[in-house]
Formats: structure tokens, C-alpha cells, sequence
């Protein structure tokens, strides 16, 4: 069993790089990946700094060969879709977005339910259905770079969305922009996480991407992996058990 969506005290994880490695052997992974976040000049605040990106290459360089007889560790890094930053120098890149541009204002998605809000209010007129557009329309071009080989937690612009309060996510609206997005990825090869992270922080019930998108998924024949978005090592592999059987078909 292998974890490739993991963070660390370098962007907005819990513990050491070296403490999510020891995690991973003690919970008999055969491999963990660490993918800190990568460097947004518009927020600093989540994402490893700019200043430490060699140093955080290196230092999971050296977690790699102190246990490679233990795990294979390797480097990732979770590339937003606004990143500047390149890909190079890395064992893999996972795309994500967490924020959508509107003129020059950058609305967080996953920050809280009252950002989630305001971004709709003051950047799609509360039109729910038209963010989520712009949201998917975004998440479908990392089907265009080739350094991007897993798509990280699909639909998270339903975080917030547990009870169906803020929208319907079986509107017609939502489902074909989702869909259209999938099949672009989906043709471009890419792997899409079941992502089992809002699981363990009490925001979801049920992992990204939610039952309906994982059977589209599924029925169009494409790839998974199961992934935690673990921020602390308690998480790792969460909940793996439940969804691995998503993963032999």
C-alpha cells in the first residue's frame, strides 16, 4: 500500500518530514510520498516558502536513502493550478486547485464556508453553479501539462457542501461541467485521487470525488489511486480499507 498525498511542517502539515516517513513504516506502507504545497506569490501562508524549496527537496532526498531498506520515500509536491513555481526536480506533481482568479483577486476555496461564500457573492454574482463551472474549467487544464500525472481532490469545491445547503450537486449545471472535466483528464491519461482527507477532518462524509463523480469515473474507465491529504501522521492511509476495493476495478 503506498500514500503519495501527505504534508509536512513545510507548507501546512502537523509534523516533520521524517515523522510522516516513521508513521508510514510503523502502518506497514511499502511507500509514502511527501507533496508539501507549492509556492503561491499571492498567499505565503499554506505553501512551502520560496526560500525553503531547496532544502525541502533535499531533505526528503535524505529521508529516501536513510530508510530505503525500510520504505521507498519520494518527493512530491501539490502544484496549484496558479503556481509559477516549475515542477522540475520532483519524483511526481499532484494538481490542485484551491483558489479560483477573478480580475485580480484570488477567492480561496477551502479556507472556510464563510470565504467559500464570499468568493461566490462577490466573484460569480452567488451564482453556485457558475463558480463550480469556472472551478472545473480550471481543474481541466492540468489535462494540458504533462509534468501533472494525478489530479488532487476533484470536486473539492463541494467541501462545504456536506448537507447540500449551498447547492445541489446533482444539478444538471454542476454534473456536465464535472463530467467535462473528467473526460479531458480522463483522455489525457491523468490519475484521479480518492481522496479520503475531508473524511478525517469531519468536513465529508464521503471522499472526493463524491459518489456520483466516482462512477462516472469509473465508467469511463479511469485511473485511481487512493490518497489521504493526511496533514498529521494519524491520518495516513486513512480510511484506505474502506475504499481499496474502488481501486481493484
Amino acid at each position: 500500500m503506498r500514500d503519495l498525498h501527505t504534508h509536512t511542517k513545510y507548507s501546512d502539515g502537523a509534523t516533520s518530514p521524517e515523522e510522516m516517513v516513521l508513521a508510514a513504516i510503523d502502518m506497514g506502507l511499502e511507500e509514502i510520498g511527501i507533496s508539501d504545497h507549492s509556492y503561491t506569490f499571492f498567499d505565503e501562508s499554506y505553501c512551502v516558502k520560496k526560500e525553503k524549496i531547496e532544502e525541502y527537496k533535499r531533505e526528503i532526498s535524505e529521508l529516501k536513502e536513510k530508510y530505503k531498506d525500510r520504505i521507498s520515500v519520494l518527493c512530491g509536491v501539490e502544484q496549484d493550478a496558479y503556481s509559477t513555481e516549475p515542477t522540475t526536480g520532483y519524483d511526481y506533481a499532484i494538481g490542485s486547485a484551491h483558489y479560483l482568479k477573478v480580475g485580480e483577486t484570488y477567492y480561496p476555496l477551502d479556507l472556510s464556508d464563510l470565504r467559500f461564500r464570499i468568493a461566490c457573492r462577490e466573484g460569480f454574482g452567488k451564482d453556485y453553479y457558475a463558480l463550480a463551472e469556472a472551478y472545473f474549467d480550471l481543474v481541466s487544464q492540468f489535462a494540458e501539462r504533462e509534468d501533472i500525472s494525478i489530479i488532487g481532490h476533484f470536486d473539492l469545491v463541494a467541501k462545504y457542501n456536506r448537507l447540500s445547503h449551498i447547492f445541489d450537486e446533482e444539478n444538471p449545471r454542476y454534473l456536465a461541467a464535472a463530467k467535462k472535466a473528467i473526460d479531458k483528464l480522463i483522455a489525457a491519461g491523468k490519475t484521479f485521487e480518492i481522496n479520503t482527507g475531508a473524511i478525517a477532518r469531519k468536513y465529508r462524509t464521503v471522499p472526493y470525488p463524491a459518489p456520483t463523480l466516482l462512477s462516472y469515473i469509473l465508467e469511463k474507465g479511469g485511473k485511481l489511486m487512493l490518497a489521504s491529504d493526511a496533514h498529521h501522521p494519524r491520518n495516513i492511509a486513512f480510511a484506505f480499507e474502506i475504499y481499496a476495493d474502488k481501486i481493484g476495478r
